[in-house]
């Protein structure tokens, strides 16, 4: 019995935009922002976790939602992004990629640019460069 009036249908669209406004909205609250399986000190899934240790070693600060205390949150983010799975991250409201990406560009160096651009210095370009300078010192 699948009987969809007019008011109804309505409803579903706007509580359906008003959650992608809500997620643009979230997306675009700090440089850096995860959706997730739990929080960064209590991931609940190893993808999470591993995102976590990223940001974490590369000393990002970010805002970050569970999406596993929020159905609605958990749906729409896949939506917004088009991407089918959690967890997802953003650097200055566009769209990065998931655990696997975020992997890649750590190894690759293309993370510490990205977040360049997002004006965020790497805390691993720091080390490089306090590294560098006490090697050169101890040159002399």
């Amino acid at each position: 019995m699948l009987n969809v009036g007019g008011r109804f249908t309505r409803f579903i669209v706007r509580g359906f935009a008003t959650k992608i406004d809500e997620i643009g909205s979230l997306v675009n609250k700090n440089k850096v922002v995860v959706f997730m399986k739990g929080v960064p000190e209590e991931p609940r899934c190893g993808f999470s976790n591993a995102v976590v240790q990223v940001l974490r070693m590369h000393g990002v600060t970010y805002d970050a939602y569970d999406v596993l205390k929020d159905e609605e949150l958990r749906q729409g983010i896949k939506d917004f992004s088009k991407w089918p799975t959690i967890p997802q991250v953003y650097i200055n409201g566009d769209f990065v990629g998931g655990c696997d990406i975020l992997i890649e560009m750590h190894r690759n160096g293309e993370l510490i640019e990205e977040l360049k651009k997002a004006g965020i210095k790497s805390a691993l370009l720091e080390k490089e460069e306090s590294s560098q300078s006490g090697s050169t010192k101890s040159k002399e």
